[in-house]
């Protein structure tokens, strides 16, 4: 695993991109208009704000080789909240640690 992302919910997408350029950040990709990848000088791991999973919160997003091993490998051990889907670069699960943080993981499976 390596993080990749710290995610953020956010309200209002555009408010939010234009907050975090005022610190400094710019834009490093988007997914549609809820999505949006922030970047930092000198740091690998980028902010992803997106309009969505309000009820989850912050918190990390890690790069896996394959969601569905991932998945199936732990799955009995682990509380997975949402089951692996289908995104733009890949697949996409989230289960919470031992104090309900939400630990995000997603794979870039989808290369096409």
């Amino acid at each position: 695993m390596k993080l990749a992302f710290l995610f953020h919910p956010v309200k209002d997408l555009q408010e939010s991109q234009q907050y975090y350029e005022g610190l400094g950040m710019t834009e490093a990709w988007r997914e549609g208009n809820q999505v949006l990848g922030m970047s930092m000088k000198d740091c690998e791991v980028q902010l992803m704000i997106e309009e969505d999973e309000h009820d989850l919160g912050p918190g990390g997003v890690f790069l896996v080789d394959s969601v569905d091993d991932f998945y199936h490998e732990h799955e009995a051990k682990l509380n997975f909240v949402k089951i692996p889907c289908t995104i733009p670069p890949g697949r996409y699960a989230i289960y919470l640690d031992a104090t309900g943080n939400p630990i995000r993981i997603i794979d870039s499976t989808n290369k096409d």
